[in-house]
């Protein structure tokens, strides 16, 4: 038997090409994969060490020849050796980088605690889409003065309030455009009495509504869900998630960007005085300055200082512009080093709704404020009063100031002028009208629901039935008004999902016999019929205005930005003592 016939004989077929690739037979232990020596008998080894005649042709050979032949062949060796180690190294980095960045993915979704996104039923639907089929998106941010562990405690002091429920002292809703091209910040100060709708915490605790509380008890009766639909209740906008940080978590993420750019016009010491006790501590010279870690707290929470809850939300707006401006020119978003040190500390600081619990949602979310140009981010305080029970603690709402600001939103109406540019055309409006024809009026039922209470104040007496009769005097001799209310801010038709397109165009023709938009017109899984809830927004006659919205055109004293905070003349600071 010859050579050729026995060499690899009892071994596994050879690796294509392995020599030429650069792998080494040693790579799986003496000829494993390729026929070589330790698998081939003693007696055919030593044959195989005599050199052939080619190779004595070449040298080859114990002789000096033979030598440099195999320091020829030794070297080449040791080049495939290397390039075998280099391959072998890469696959692990490779494997090994998937593996840690798992095992870290993991890590920073363990991070994150959330919990449900609402804590009881609004009635409010998400906006229809527009013509290209984008929704706005509009996320509620939440401050809690919670004290439940040493941090916070160390933080905001109140050490017997460790076991009280936190507080929703910072309330803001984020509002991003349907295209995503503008967005608006919108707070409510803390102790603005609001109507706090019925709650269930996550243990399974009900809370009965109240009107007579304010709004940042809402936390403390169903947690941030509550305070969610508390808000979506008050302006019949629908809000996809919210976002919850305490006083640790406000330290954290300051420190993670590097600190936030603020401003007062004097110095500034917010501390205890002979009238009024407490105070957050802030202590700041004159200027601009970059707060972070505990100061960049002081600064959020600072408010005799600044004279009023309505300007410690403008100090906090200022706070927030600062945020996005620092975050947009660190190249947060497309920084790797920089999101993974967000990520860290984001998920670790912040609580989410449901719908957020991962790393992944976390990050799409962030990518929607990307776009968003800081000309076209606004800030603004609802308009609010004393509130006569108690006028030197709480507030109410201006109605007419907070229903324009609703609509606003409801309406996706920018709150800034600076998308409105010379000789723009305008996007031609998607035609919602379906292709399929209405039946005759009187041939489907229709029922009219009061919901004139959705303001918080008195529904308006009869009148659901009051329509109700204008639209059997159109031909729909089926509509009938109801005798439960169902209080929102604006007024909607809803139609079973389950009739499609025939259910739409008998609920548009409803729209237009009493003027209605189309956009108040949408689809209900669990409607049973066609149904007209008259909101707040419609008060009186019987062809329904809408209230005109132009892009800026916010109620007097909303609009809050500040370049510098103006500093009460108790707190002022000379920057010496």
């Amino acid at each position: 038997m010859g050579q050729s016939s026995v060499r690899g004989e009892g071994t596994r077929k050879s690796v294509p090409r392995a020599r030429e690739l650069g792998w080494d037979d040693d790579l799986y232990g003496a000829g494993e994969a390729t026929g070589a020596k330790d698998d081939v008998p003693e007696e055919e080894a030593d044959a195989s060490s005599t050199p052939s005649r080619a190779e004595r042709r070449r040298g080859g050979g114990t002789g000096a020849g033979g030598r440099a032949a195999a320091r020829r062949r030794a070297k080449k060796t040791g080049k495939r050796k290397a390039l075998r180690w280099v391959a072998i190294t890469l696959s692990l980095l490779i494997l090994g980088t998937a593996g840690a960045g798992y095992l870290y993915y993991e890590h920073l979704n363990g991070n994150i605690r959330s919990g449900g996104r609402a804590g009881g039923e609004s009635g409010v639907k998400k906006a229809p889409p527009n013509a290209l089929g984008d929704t706005p998106l509009n996320i509620l941010l939440i401050g809690s003065d919670s004290r439940a562990d040493d941090k916070n405690i160390a933080l905001g002091g109140g050490k017997n309030d460790r076991d009280r429920k936190p507080l929703a002292d910072v309330q803001m809703l984020l509002h991003v455009s349907a295209d995503r091209q503008n967005a608006s910040i919108i707070s409510i100060p803390r102790d603005t009495v609001v109507h706090i709708p019925k709650c269930e915490d996550k243990d399974g605790t009900k809370y009965a509504a109240t009107d007579n509380r304010p709004i940042n008890e809402s936390l403390q009766r169903g947690g941030p869900g509550c305070t969610l639909t508390t808000w979506e209740t008050l302006t019949g906008v629908y809000i996809d998630h919210w976002l919850m940080v305490d006083f640790a978590g406000v330290v954290a993420m300051a420190d993670e960007v590097g600190g936030v750019p603020v401003c007062v016009k004097t110095g500034v010491w917010d501390k205890s005085n002979a009238v009024v006790k407490g105070g957050s501590g802030l202590k700041m010279p004159q200027g601009t300055h970059e707060v972070k870690g505990e100061q960049a707290l002081q600064w959020l929470r600072t408010r005799h200082a600044f004279g009023s809850d309505q300007n410690r939300a403008k100090a906090q707006h200022m706070y927030m512009n600062g945020m996005m401006k620092k975050l947009q020119g660190q190249n947060a978003w497309t920084d790797t080093g920089r999101l993974m040190g967000l990520a860290e500390t984001a998920t670790s600081a912040l609580q989410v709704s449901d719908e957020l619990k991962t790393v992944a949602k976390l990050f799409d979310l962030s990518m929607q404020l990307k776009n968003v140009k800081l000309d076209r981010l606004t800030t603004a305080t609802v308009p609010t009063t004393e509130y006569p029970a108690r006028p030197k603690e709480w507030l109410q709402l201006v109605p007419s100031s907070a229903d324009k600001m609703w609509s606003m939103l409801r309406d996706d109406v920018a709150l800034d002028k600076n998308g409105d540019k010379a000789g723009a055309k305008p996007k031609p409006a998607a035609s919602s009208k379906p292709k399929t024809p209405a039946d005759a009026p009187g041939s489907f039922p229709v029922t009219v629901v009061n919901g004139t209470a959705g303001d918080g104040g008195s529904p308006t007496e009869g009148r659901a039935r009051t329509i109700a009769e204008a639209l059997q005097g159109k031909g729909f001799t089926q509509a009938d008004s109801s005798k439960e209310a169902e209080p929102r801010k604006d007024t909607l038709i809803t139609y079973p999902k389950a009739d499609g397109d025939q259910g739409k165009a008998n609920a548009q023709s409803v729209a237009k016999a009493l003027g209605l938009p189309d956009s108040a017109v949408r689809a209900d899984a669990e409607a049973q019929g066609i149904t007209l809830v008259v909101g707040s927004d419609w008060r009186e006659g019987t062809a329904y205005k809408k209230p005109r919205t132009v892009a800026g055109d916010l109620p007097d004293g909303a609009d809050d930005k500040a370049t510098c905070m103006d500093v009460y003349s108790v707190y002022r600071w000379d920057g010496k003592s």
